[in-house]
């Protein structure tokens, strides 16, 4: 079966983050609302119309004989999932994310916004599953379907309760009477689900993000549930705030909706309960009188609360939720909150941002946003353990944001991230039936009625969330009508955070502009992030100008390469030799596009076409991956740094920039910062550099050396040395400056301005150079930044570029001179050590300890599965669960660096923990990481004798 972090992580800490833990949730989703129970959890049948011919009268009977259906299993969701997952469940293609095992099983399609083409998948298929009901005498029972992918038919017992005419949308909820029908025993619910088609559905597609599933990911991703209440049901909770200025006191304003199942009005008392992190309650009371077979909300009377405990992203502080409950009598619900404001507004307006650009501040601090674009499993199977194995990596880069477009996960998701303090930015998704043409030309009263309601469904599952911020519109701005019902839907929905009307410099009628940009989408150089001065003035959507000013909702430059370990579990010899030997080939872990150039990304052309300009032509496997983490490591980095680096830019900041993508629901060499299986290539510890709470970097644009404090508390005693090296090791400078203080989020430019080898162009030679920075608070280093440059700079054809979602290069930069390192000399000492919570701590001190000055550089550590030699283990031997704090490191003689990986021992089966190291210069050697006393002492000699002292 496929792999996911769910299968191949195990528990992992953020080593050096605050806050770092995530404890997974229970695999059974557990229901708020009394009464209400999620059918399915025992299983589910599900088949293809085409061998199950008989009627949705006879196939929603209890007792039909479903023997030779495929059983399913439900998610961590509660939710049977997509056709094709029903077939991998039932063994129909093993592995199915290794190579191209996904087309060989199911088929190929390249239409990412239209019908389903292959044909096994093009006819309806039927879910089914029994379901008992403790319906009392007068009690009424709601049948409640949470959307569908496609389109359903619904059937009960033999009756069909709807028609798929109403059952449509990926992301609405409806709600059927079924108490007439049900039994005292044995029931059964029939979904038959037609083909999803995104291009005439308001549903789920992957756009261009992968390979288009053949299924178009048909299915059921939310709960079936049934509700079973007496004559009144109290659900719907909600609270809205209304907070001081300065959070010393937040005044709550509980609602519920009270519905009269009955014949009868009826006169009751209805409760609000808000109970705090510390345990104390506060209760309201209001009676209401709700008529016969209708709903009513009840607005409770205020709850104040004086000096709340709030709510912070997880580097700002803690992460306190409270809960609210409601009820009547026999019937009850509750919704989890936390106390917190988010506002947003636009600053800087300028010639590039006429409107100026977003900005988004929690609780009055002003966040440069750093996020990713995230992306669930690409067969639709939510795994709350994968979630939580993900938000460790994400936290250990130092996001803070993740954008999820046009996937809206269940409620799992946002409650592991309300407790993570992960920030999200949620939102409709582009390039499908949701991007209506400006004319609203074909546009149905339908089409309208089915945006309303999910936009109020959307509103209901997200607002009391504190971790969603903000949900906006996609590359287009919603039409005149489109955003008139979808305001009115959130509206309905009591959905207060703010909404932004595209992901790009557009305005809408109401929410007016947006103030954001998107792209570029492949491959620029680092310098092309710094850059503020190009854009197209003939472009008012600003999009594919990724220097860093303003807000960018989605941008990077392009394909990532995994380690050769990642790569050994899901791509065969032949793929990985086409990876090195042939840049035009399409890799079926790209996507669907067979080209290069404009917007196509099924090839690495471009990204190799630099790679090779840039750092010369390769010569095998190895090294081309070795170099592809360098170009990666450097691009990413440039990106977080460029956008801290000038976010107190006048007149318009960076406010915030979304790596696009963080994350892919299924191995792949296209948009990571790690991988499927959890691999942290070059890409991941660029972006973790760059994101470090306290930290020291270097400008691209003006050659200034800047310091920035991310973490919550100020930080004082401050100084930085910036160092210049040749590649022969030859110090060309080295400077110091004079202690400084920064405040919590505060960003200080040209602290140093290091004196560095003049510019080159040809047919003059050109020379590779480092920049190294080294950040100590007192006598301690708590950061270390090492760049390599060059004489001959990247430049950009910036008239070419304009409108490209990749750079037109008129110069690449050239670091040739790489490749003319001789060998270091590098020694390892490691020790490890158990926690109590079943984790590992080890540690390893890295030295170089080379005579002559030759670096160490990009030096790569991994914890692997060894033997009591000291040797590795065969095949796939990585500890995948490790989160390190720090990698990719480079030292020059003398240097050193303990470098610290934490990881669940369970992981290593039983084997003797070994590190791997390997670099640039350096080939590959293993150094035993046993938990004895000799290893530690050894490591602490090494560390005493070193110059420098990095502990992370």
């Amino acid at each position: 079966m496929r792999r996911t972090l769910g299968t191949v992580l195990a528990c992992a800490v953020a080593v050096g983050m605050a806050a770092a833990g995530v404890v997974p949730v229970a695999a059974t989703p557990a229901s708020p609302e009394t009464g209400l129970t999620t059918l399915g959890l025992q299983g589910w049948q599900v088949q293809s119309s085409a061998q199950a011919s008989q009627s949705g009268t006879e196939i929603s009977k209890p007792g039909f004989d479903t023997g030779s259906w495929l059983k399913v299993r439900p998610d961590d969701g509660g939710a049977p999932g997509t056709e094709i997952e029903a077939l991998v469940q039932n063994g129909k293609c093993p592995n199915v994310y290794f190579s191209d095992n996904l087309r060989k099983c199911f088929g190929y399609t390249t239409d990412n916004a239209g019908p389903v083409t292959i044909p096994q998948f093009a006819v309806p298929w039927w879910y089914r599953t029994d379901f008992t009901a403790d319906l009392g005498s007068g009690g009424t029972a709601q049948l409640v379907v949470n959307g569908v992918i496609g389109k359903a038919d619904v059937w009960v017992n033999g009756h069909q309760v709807a028609s798929s005419t109403t059952v449509t949308g990926a992301y609405t909820r409806f709600t059927f009477d079924v108490s007439k029908i049900l039994t005292s025993g044995r029931n059964s619910v029939a979904l038959e689900m037609y083909p999803n088609d995104p291009g005439s559905m308001f549903t789920v597609s992957d756009v261009d993000w992968n390979q288009v599933p053949p299924d178009n990911n048909t299915g059921i991703h939310y709960p079936v549930q049934l509700r079973v209440s007496d004559a009144l049901t109290a659900g719907n909770a909600r609270v809205v705030q209304d907070n001081a200025k300065d959070l010393s006191r937040s005044t709550l304003t509980p609602k519920t909706d009270v519905t009269n199942n009955s014949d009868h009005a009826a006169t009751t008392l209805a409760k609000a309960t808000v109970t705090g992190p510390d345990g104390r309650q506060t209760t309201v009371a209001q009676t209401v009188t709700v008529p016969a077979h209708s709903t009513q909300t009840v607005t409770f009377h205020t709850i104040t609360i004086d000096h709340p405990k709030i709510w912070w992203p997880y580097y700002l502080g803690g992460q306190p939720l409270y809960t609210l409950t409601t009820s009547v009598p026999g019937s009850g619900t509750s919704e989890q909150f936390g106390i917190r404001t988010v506002t947003t507004r636009l600053v800087g307006a300028s010639p590039e941002a006429p409107q100026g650009v977003r900005s988004y501040a929690v609780n009055g601090r002003p966040l440069v946003i750093r996020g990713a674009g995230f992306a669930e499993d690409l067969l639709l199977h939510y795994d709350s353990a994968d979630i939580a194995r993900q938000i460790q990596l994400l936290k250990n880069m130092g996001i803070n944001l993740v954008r999820v477009e046009g996937h809206f996960l269940p409620d799992d998701f946002y409650n592991q991230m309300d407790r993570a303090g992960i920030v999200v930015d949620a939102g409709f998704s582009c390039c499908d039936r949701w991007e209506l043409p400006g004319d609203e030309k074909g546009v149905t009263d339908a089409d309208f009625h089915v945006i309303q309601l999910s936009a109020q469904t959307v509103g209901e599952r997200l607002r009391d969330h504190p971790s969603v911020i903000t949900f906006s519109w996609s590359d287009n701005q919603p039409t005149p009508r489109q955003e008139a019902v979808a305001l009115q839907g959130f509206k309905d929905a009591g959905f207060t955070q703010p909404l932004v009307a595209s992901a790009e410099y557009k305005a809408s009628p109401q929410l007016g502009q947006a103030g954001e940009k998107e792209g570029p989408y492949d491959y620029v150089p680092p310098s092309y992030f710094y850059d503020t001065s190009h854009f197209d003035p003939t472009d008012d959507s600003r999009t594919n100008v990724g220097g860093s000013w303003g807000f960018d909702s989605e941008q990077s430059a392009g394909d990532t390469v995994p380690t050769r370990d990642s790569l050994n579990r899901f791509m065969t010899a032949d793929e990985q030799a086409k990876l090195w030997q042939d840049p035009a080939y399409n890799q079926y872990h790209l996507n669907f596009e067979a080209d290069h150039g404009g917007y196509n990304f099924g090839t690495l052309f471009t990204f190799d076409q630099a790679l090779q300009n840039r750092y010369g032509q390769w010569s095998g496997l190895d090294q081309y991956i070795q170099r592809a983490q360098v170009q990666n490591y450097e691009n990413t980095r440039s990106q977080f740094e460029a956008f801290i680096d000038h976010s107190t830019n006048q007149p318009t900041p960076a406010t915030g920039t979304i790596y696009w993508q963080g994350n892919k629901g299924w191995p792949s060499l296209l948009w990571t910062l790690y991988n499927n299986d959890g691999d942290q290539a070059g890409s991941f510890f660029g972006a973790k550099k760059a994101n470090e709470p306290l930290h020291v970097q270097y400008a691209y644009d003006d050659g200034g050396v800047t310091i920035d404090n991310l973490g919550a508390d100020r930080q004082d005693g401050l100084t930085v040395e910036s160092k210049v090296y040749d590649t022969a090791g030859k110090v060309l400078d080295d400077q110091h400056s004079q202690p400084a203080g920064l405040d919590s989020q505060q960003v200080r430019n040209d602290v140093l301005k290091p004196k560095t080898p003049a510019v080159t162009a040809p047919p003059a030679k050109a020379s590779t150079y480092f920049v190294e920075l080294l950040l100590r608070k007192g006598d301690q280093v708590v950061d270390r930044n090492v760049y390599w440059l060059s004489t001959q700079q990247d430049v950009v054809d910036w008239q070419s570029t304009y409108g490209n979602p990749q750079a037109t290069m008129s110069q690449y930069g050239n670091l040739q001179g790489l490749q003319d390192l001789v060998q270091a000399k590098v020694s390892a000492v490691a020790s490890s050590e158990k926690q109590r919570d079943g984790r590992q701590v080890t540690k390893v001190t890295v030295t170089n300890t080379s005579t002559q000055p030759v670096v160490g550089f990009f030096l790569r550590a991994d914890i692997r599965r060894g033997n009591a030699d000291g040797s590795e283990q065969a095949g796939d031997n990585q500890v995948t669960s490790g989160l390190w704090s720090d990698n990719d490191v480079t030292l020059w003689p003398g240097e050193s660096q303990t470098l610290t990986v934490t990881y669940n021992a369970a992981d290593l089966h039983g084997a003797t923990p070994v590190v791997s190291l390997q670099g640039w210069n350096l080939p590959k050697f293993d150094v035993k990481a046993g938990s004895d006393a000799g290893s530690c002492a050894a490591q602490q000699a090494a560390a005493a004798k070193a110059d420098v002292l990095h502990i992370g």
